[in-house]
C-alpha cells in the first residue's frame, strides 16, 4: 500500500521530535544538577569538608557506625545561642576550629546518658583545633540543665543554651536535626563533615580516632 503524504510527513518529523525530547531532558537534567549544587552550599570552602568526610569514612564503625558522612558541600546556618552567663554566641565564633555541635535536653533520656561521653571527648581531645559545643534546648526551667551538669560532675563541657530551641529548628530546616540528641561534626569554615541522629559513645576508641582524624585533616586542609 503506498504511503500517504501525512504519514510520510509524520515519519520525517519523528527524529526531530525525539531529538527535541532528548535535548529537553538533557537541559532539564543539567538544570536540576546545577540547582542542586547551588542548594548544596555553593561555597568552595565546603568542598574541603566533603574531602575530609571521604577520608575519615573508613573510621565510621563500631561506636560511631551511625555517623552519616557529608557527600555534598553544606554550610550550616550560623547558629545563635547563649553561654552560661547569657552572653550571645554564634557558631561562627569557632571559625578555624573543628567542633562537634551537640543538641541536648534534660527531658531527653538518651541525651543525659550521652553527656558523660561528650565530657570524655572534650577532656581527651580538647586543643586549639577542637571543641565540643553542647547546646541545651530546655525551654522551661533554666536551672535544671545546670543542676544536671553539676550533679553529674560534668565540668569540662562549656555550658551553652537556647531556651527558644531555634538551633534545633535551624538544623531541622536543612535536614540535619530529626530527633534528639543530634550531633554535627563541623569544620573550621562552618561546613558539615558528618552528622548523627541519636546518641554515640563519644569517648570510645572508635570515636576518638575518627574525631582526631577529622580534626587533623581539617587543620592540614587535606
Amino acid at each position: 500500500m503506498p504511503e500517504t503524504a501525512p504519514f510520510r510527513l509524520a515519519t520525517a518529523r519523528l527524529p526531530l521530535v525525539i531529538g527535541a525530547v532528548v535535548l529537553g531532558g538533557l537541559i532539564g537534567y543539567i538544570g536540576v544538577v546545577g540547582l542542586g549544587d547551588m542548594k548544596a552550599g555553593g561555597d568552595p570552602a565546603c568542598r574541603a569538608a566533603v574531602a575530609t568526610a571521604k577520608k575519615i569514612a573508613p573510621l565510621a564503625h563500631g561506636e560511631v557506625a551511625a555517623l552519616t558522612m557529608a557527600t555534598a558541600p553544606l554550610k550550616l546556618p550560623d547558629l545563635a545561642f547563649e553561654d552560661g552567663d547569657g552572653q550571645p554566641k554564634k557558631l561562627s565564633d569557632w571559625r578555624g576550629k573543628t567542633v562537634l555541635v551537640n543538641l541536648w535536653a534534660t527531658w531527653c533520656v538518651p541525651c543525659r546518658k550521652e553527656m558523660p561521653s561528650l565530657e570524655g571527648l572534650q577532656t581527651k581531645l580538647r586543643s586549639p583545633n577542637f571543641e565540643v559545643v553542647a547546646i541545651n534546648i530546655d525551654t522551661r526551667d533554666p536551672e535544671k540543665p545546670k543542676s544536671f551538669l553539676n550533679e553529674a560532675k560534668l565540668t569540662q563541657l562549656g555550658y551553652f543554651k537556647d531556651q527558644k530551641a531555634k538551633v534545633f529548628q535551624d538544623l531541622k530546616s536543612i535536614g540535619r536535626a530529626l530527633g534528639m540528641p543530634t550531633s554535627v561534626l563541623v569544620d573550621g569554615q562552618g561546613c558539615e563533615i558528618a552528622t548523627i541522629a541519636g546518641p554515640a559513645q563519644w569517648d570510645s576508641e572508635d570515636a576518638l580516632k575518627l574525631v582526631e582524624a577529622a580534626t587533623g585533616a581539617a587543620a592540614t586542609g587535606d
